[in-house]
């Protein structure tokens, strides 16, 4: 008789999982009383003492609850929806509560709604509150064009709302008004910007800029500083696209001839002129009058009679020996 030979059984293979099946964690969390262990739990939110308190036996179970009710008494049975938000915060730079109901300009596309809203507008809008935001959006505009911080428009914002509350500047036109808040927001806030540029970008003329200028610097007593050479020195040497050992041997030199007063009587601007002319042909990266002129807004020939008084006193303006790391004379200096 033959014997039998048993048959080891295979154990029954088990399905590799991936790391993401071995671990499945169980988001639903359950707060239980750890006392009572009543299931399903009877918790009460208490949002005046900001407790979560077991309704059973009374335990507290969580403190500083936030409350995200409504902060204010409402009657949603007659009013609807209780709202949870007042709007967005009030513009100090306008008058009123600035709390109206305004129709929104979007719908399904038929174009009532934005009819509507500019109804509405027009009918709500106050005439001294409509010109105080047609004025901050030219504000701005003209900010935003010269590439002035905010700081610059708000200032100016807040220039022309006190002219318009006292009634400083009667008979003058808006946009003289205009260009001389913004010239004193640069002079306050210490941003060099000439005459010429604020005339050029709002295009009034200068002397109107400079009456309404003096009239609210004498009546508002605005702390306005000097301009100073150094203040556009480096907006001008940007502009030229000169690097910044120029620009920083070119303050120097300003400050230098003020000591000396080798240019004494001379603008600003003809002094930041003649110093960027000077000091680079000093560097050997040169840039004509003209295109000084063109990025200063003075004439060549201002250039030129400044340039004569630096030339003649290179020498002390500018010491060789200090500036390391550059071989520097005084013959690649252009003659006057």
């Amino acid at each position: 008789m033959a014997a039998i030979i048993p048959f080891p059984l295979r154990e029954p293979q088990q399905q590799e999982q991936s790391p993401q099946q071995q671990f499945q964690p169980n988001l639903n969390v359950h707060l239980v009383c750890p006392d009572c262990r009543v299931k399903p739990p009877h918790i009460v939110e208490e949002f005046a003492s900001g407790d979560l308190v077991c309704g059973d036996c009374g335990l507290v179970l969580g403190d500083r609850i936030i409350d995200t009710r409504s902060e204010w008494r409402t009657f949603a049975n007659d009013e609807g929806d209780d709202p949870s938000r007042v709007g967005a915060a009030a513009n100090p730079l306008l008058d009123g509560n600035q709390l109206d109901t305004v129709i929104s300009r979007r719908d399904g596309g038929s174009g009532a709604a934005k009819d509507l809203n500019k109804v509405h507008g027009r009918a709500t809008a106050v005439k001294g509150e409509r010109n105080l935001v047609q004025a901050y959006k030219e504000i701005s505009a003209m900010c935003d064009s010269i590439s002035l911080s905010k700081i610059v428009s708000d200032t100016a914002k807040q220039l022309y709302k006190r002219v318009e509350d006292e009634k400083l500047l009667r008979g003058k036109s808006s946009d003289a008004i205009i260009a001389a808040c913004i010239f004193i927001a640069c002079r306050q806030e210490k941003v060099g910007r000439t005459f010429r540029e604020i005339c050029a970008l709002t295009r009034v003329p200068k002397k109107d800029i400079g009456r309404c200028y003096k009239s609210l610097q004498n009546k508002l007593q605005t702390n306005t500083t000097i301009m100073n050479s150094e203040d556009l020195m480096s907006r001008f040497c940007s502009n030229l696209q000169l690097p910044n050992y120029v620009q920083k041997l070119g303050v120097d030199v300003v400050r230098r001839a003020k000591e000396l007063g080798t240019l004494a009587g001379k603008s600003p601007i003809s002094v930041a002129a003649a110093c960027i002319y000077f000091v680079s042909y000093l560097y050997r990266t040169p840039k004509s009058t003209r295109d000084i002129a063109h990025v200063a807004g003075v004439s060549e020939v201002t250039i030129k009679s400044a340039y004569k008084s630096l030339y003649a006193e290179r020498e002390n303006l500018v010491d060789l020996a200090s500036i390391t790391n550059a071989q520097l004379t005084f013959e690649d200096l252009a003659l006057p």
